[in-house]
């Protein structure tokens, strides 16, 4: 039998019972990168199970197999998460207990319990992602919950689902006016979920070290790591440097912060004066940066004043890298300005800590005579000695890869002797460990170069494969100057002429060979989208909430302002309700209005009398029943049967209201 005919010819419960395990299906799908594998079988499980019970109209499980998998779900979840309560325990939990609840399905009211457990469960897809697609998928489980709860207060015959739905539509348009005043009025509070160990489930960016292979495994992620969106002039692309960790420490194998080997919390102290000054006019701008678990505020380089963050703690470091006091895991909007000309480091080369001189023992021994080498044969100025390594890396033959191997243990020795191939961090690091070997006081800064313009919207999008890393060297009389040498070995990797791409999937592989256009435009718009839904929906902050009132004319508004206009709206709104339905009321038909309140008098009276009985049976009945006491009654109604249907009209509706008033009723 054709599915779509076996599934018309199920009974109703069925039916409705295989539609409600559908929009569990559809809700709890969001969950499965979150949830514990064996919690994910187990939910897809349960449903199947009780699918199959559905079709074959078999009798549900017993209360004590229901409690053995309930045992079960509750030592799954303890034994997964060391816990039952948190957000983690307590979502897994939900998604268990939800599933288990289908097979009590017995009445209706198991069904109610269901649709509120399901609700509950589709917010929980909020405590992980606020995206736009889980806000469209969850709009979908939305209206398939509603759709189940109106069809269940259907219980005579088997309305199709598609009324329900349409009831249920019509629902949600006219709550949607509601939820926007609420969203937009109600106070914006704290978070009021929110455990230590939540934080630990955010997304990785930048690493707070560097390895050989740490941005590489950034380069090839397309993802998003930051949007911004300049409000005056554009800078040029090569100079969009945004600040990350600056590394200071190296051990031969990584770089470090020096801040981290000195154990030092936030705020930071300062280990060297940075006497950070600004030339020419500041770049104004806002940033959007991703959820990245760090306490870290991008910057373009070098923002002279602290970046303006809602509800955080903000200072710089001396190696300028601005920190918060807690850890990034939400989209987080900031505003800034950077002066793309700065000086900043101490005065003379004596104040400068002479950890960015250091280098270990027996690391890199041909990269020293290098040094030596260079030293000899170009003058002993620093700034001669840079631009001599610089020189070697334009006309060495070096080249910029993604893919140069593993380097062993004498990195740098291997990058200019052997290999003569890496990426950024292989390149800087090289160049940072031969300045050092020159005892020219180096770092190197991790962050972002570059981006691309959207031009549905004026933002940049800066990628995760935007990631890189350059050195910063202190020259006498100039301070800590920014020296990138991949410039040197591959000009394009930080214009706008050799920019990094992640390998394309196959569904954009295919758009591109329909038209190479398309997949760039597909991604541009949804990216815009994307980007409307971070600044409008989850960037609308209580700042944003007080421009609005300050545009509705509110001069210094603050929480008290928005609850007085919330509750003033909520009561308007009501008012409103109460004239429409007085309104709607007064709108009906004023004959059958008037028709009915005498059906009411007469079952007082003890004449029972059926809804289409028209006035002059009635009247006969009263005559029947009454004889000449129920005469002035018959006319009546005869009277309002005739200016109902009479040609002429006969005495007015509302002389015929003032004479029901006067009316001698028979008991």
């Amino acid at each position: 039998m054709n599915p779509a005919l076996r599934l018309a010819a199920l009974p109703r419960d069925s039916r409705d019972t295989l539609f409600l395990l559908a929009v569990i299906g559809w809700v709890v799908v969001p969950h499965v990168n979150y949830l514990p594998w064996w919690c994910s079988v187990f939910v897809a499980g349960v449903l199947v199970w009780r699918a199959r019970l559905a079709v074959q109209a078999r009798p549900l499980p017993g209360r004590w197999w229901v409690v053995a998998l309930l045992l079960g779900s509750l030592a799954g979840t303890w034994f997964t998460h060391r816990t039952l309560l948190g957000r983690d325990a307590g979502v897994t939990l939900i998604v268990a207990l939800l599933a288990l609840k289908t097979l009590e399905l017995r009445a209706r009211r198991d069904a109610f319990v269901v649709f509120f457990l399901g609700f509950f469960t589709m917010l929980t897809n909020f405590f992980f992602s606020q995206s736009l697609p889980v806000a469209a998928a969850m709009l979908v489980g939305l209206l398939g919950l509603l759709t189940a709860l109106v069809n269940a207060h259907m219980p005579v015959g088997r309305p199709p689902l598609a009324e329900a739905a349409r009831t249920a539509g019509w629902m949600t348009l006219l709550g949607a006016p509601v939820m926007a005043v609420l969203f937009l009025l109600f106070p914006r509070l704290a978070p009021l979920w929110g455990i230590p160990s939540d934080a630990l489930s955010g997304r990785s960016g930048l690493s707070a070290q560097m390895e050989v292979g740490a941005i590489a495994s950034l380069a090839l992620d397309d993802s998003v790591a930051l949007r911004v969106k300049f409000l005056d002039q554009v800078p040029p692309q090569r100079e969009m440097y945004f600040r990350g960790p600056v590394l200071t420490d190296f051990d031969g194998r990584a770089w470090r912060p020096l801040l981290a080997r000195l154990g030092t919390r936030f705020p930071p102290p300062r280990l060297e004066d940075p006497r950070l000054t600004g030339f020419g006019a500041p770049v104004p701008y806002e940033l959007t940066l991703e959820p990245n678990n760090r306490p870290w505020l991008l910057t373009l380089d070098a923002a002279v004043t602290p970046p303006h963050a809602p509800g955080l703690e903000v200072a710089m470091t001396s190696e300028l890298q601005w920190v918060t006091n807690h850890p990034v895991v939400d989209l987080l909007r900031y505003e800034a300005e950077s002066y793309l000309s700065f000086r900043h480091g101490p005065p003379s080369r004596g104040l400068v800590l002479a950890e960015y001189r250091q280098l270990p023992a027996g690391f890199n021994p041909r990269t020293q005579e290098l040094a030596a080498q260079l030293q000899r044969d170009n003058p002993r100025e620093p700034q001669a000695l840079v631009q001599a390594a610089l020189r070697l890396l334009r006309t060495g033959g070096y080249v910029y890869t993604l893919d140069p191997g593993v380097f062993g243990l004498h990195s740098a020795d291997e990058f200019w002797f052997d290999r003569k191939q890496g990426f950024c961090e292989h390149i800087a690091s090289s160049f940072a460990v031969l300045m050092r070997a020159m005892n020219i006081p180096a770092r190197i800064v991790t962050g972002y170069q570059g981006g691309e313009l959207n031009a549905l919207d004026g933002f940049w999008v800066v990628r995760q494969s935007d990631a890189h890393a350059w050195t910063e060297v202190y020259l006498e009389g100039r301070g800590w100057v920014r020296v990138d040498p991949t410039s040197a070995v591959a000009p394009g990797r930080t214009g706008s002429l050799q920019r990094l791409a992640a390998p394309r999937g196959v569904l954009a592989e295919a758009m591109e060979t329909v038209n190479p256009n398309l997949s760039a435009m597909v991604r541009t718009a949804w990216e815009a989208l994307n980007n409307s839904w971070n600044q409008w929906i989850l960037n609308y902050t209580q700042s944003r909430q007080l421009n609005l009132l300050r545009n509705l004319g509110f001069k210094s508004p603050g929480w008290e302002d928005l609850a007085r206009l919330l509750i003033g709206l909520i009561v308007a709104t009501a008012l409103l309700g109460v004239l429409w339905s007085w309104w709607d009321r007064r709108q009906h038909d004023p004959w059958l209005r008037l028709l009915g309140r005498a059906r009411r008098k007469l079952r007082n009276a003890g004449i029972e009398v059926g809804r289409s009985t028209p006035p002059r049976q009635i009247a006969n009945l009263v005559t029947t029943r009454f004889g000449a006491d129920g005469r002035p009654l018959a006319d009546w109604l005869l009277k309002l049967e005739a200016q109902r249907y009479a040609r002429s009209g006969g005495t007015s509706l509302a002389a015929l209201r003032r004479e029901f008033h006067h009316l001698a009723w028979p008991r």
